[in-house]
């Protein structure tokens, strides 16, 4: 994670993403920096529009955080409860199924 943070810092220091610059960065923060990663995410970020990519990801965490966590808990509870009484319900069909068979 600390690769996408130095490169977050470039970008919003209007700096250029490279790989001088993102090992400057972590070396700075005390990282040991592995070359091939710094080459992969410098590969990785070429053509791509951060700005845009922050946008659209902070248009889709609102949507996902405006249940309350308590009402998400419940949900997921019901879910896990109805999971478990299909497999109930399946499991004393194949036990009757063994006893006739």
């Amino acid at each position: 994670m600390e690769y996408v943070y130095a490169a977050m810092i470039l970008h919003s220091a209007g700096k250029e993403i490279n790989e001088k610059t993102l090992t400057g960065i972590l070396k700075a923060a005390g990282v040991d920096v592995d070359e091939t990663r710094i080459k992969a995410l410098v590969s990785a970020l070429e053509g791509v529009d951060i700005d845009e990519a922050i946008k659209s990801q902070q248009m889709v965490a609102p949507a996902a955080a405006t249940a309350p966590s308590g009402e998400v808990k419940e949900e997921v509870k019901k879910e896990e409860k109805e999971k478990e009484e299909k497999v109930s319900e399946e499991e004393a069909l194949e036990g009757l199924g063994a006893l006739f068979g």
